[in-house]
């Protein structure tokens, strides 16, 4: 089975983006780590204390690891310093796959949080460095969307999430202060919950969610298109 990180700028971010995949990804027996490069503090409801139990519970509800890199929410960089850091984590955990933002994004944060993992893999399989670990290249880099823009998805290929759509739903509202107590955010939910029956249709499932890849996919076969039969 692969070992698989899912960073995200805040904690939430990997929730909102591919909650449903990384319930699904667990199920089949995955090693899912989620790597917070923020604690996503300040917020109007939230703080460091509370926003840590929320990303623990979250994290319960879906199966997954979770660790805190804790770099400077609102003021995260593309440095040196934070790539060889996620660079350790990669070599650490034995990252096979990555998931990162899609690089398009209004969101600062979020862009630096891409760029960084970006270089970080590339970092990640260096020696003579003085870095954690032993050197690897994770084999997949891909784009899950949490984009702070008002545009739909384009995406390279969907994933089907049909039977843990639940979870999703649980696990962003373990999010209290962030889709709860905000009453402006509630309405988060239900439209994340109408993309996913809108990809879900685009694969004839019931659920999916978006991703983007810059490397070309390879199938064994044809029958690993969902949908698709060849007998």
């Amino acid at each position: 089975m692969a070992r698989i990180l899912v960073v995200g700028p805040h904690p939430d971010d990997q929730e909102l983006g591919m909650g449903g995949t990384i319930a699904r990804l667990v199920a089949q027996g995955h090693h899912v780590l989620l790597l917070d490069m923020t604690n996503g503090e300040p917020t109007p409801f939230g703080d460091p204390e509370t926003r840590a139990r929320e990303a623990a519970e979250a994290a319960r509800i879906l199966g997954a690891e979770r660790r805190l890199l804790d770099l400077p929410n609102r003021r995260l960089e593309h440095s040196i310093d934070a790539r060889h850091r996620v660079a350790g984590v990669i070599r650490t955990f034995r990252a096979d796959v990555i998931f990162t933002p899609y690089f398009q994004d209004a969101h600062p944060d979020h862009l630096a949080t891409t760029r960084i993992v970006e270089d970080a893999r590339f970092d990640a399989k260096l020696t003579k460095i003085d870095l954690p670990g032993d050197p690897i290249y994770p084999r997949w880099l891909f784009y899950y969307y949490c984009t702070h823009l008002r545009w739909v998805a384009d995406p390279s290929f969907l994933i089907d999430i049909t039977g843990h759509e639940q979870a999703k739903r649980d696990a962003i509202i373990a999010y209290r202060t962030q889709f709860v107590l905000p009453e402006r955010n509630r309405a988060v939910v239900e439209w994340l919950e109408a993309a996913n029956r809108y990809f879900g249709s685009r694969i004839g499932t019931h659920a999916a969610e978006p991703f983007f890849t810059k490397e070309p996919l390879g199938l064994h076969s044809l029958g690993s298109i969902v949908g698709l039969s060849t007998e």
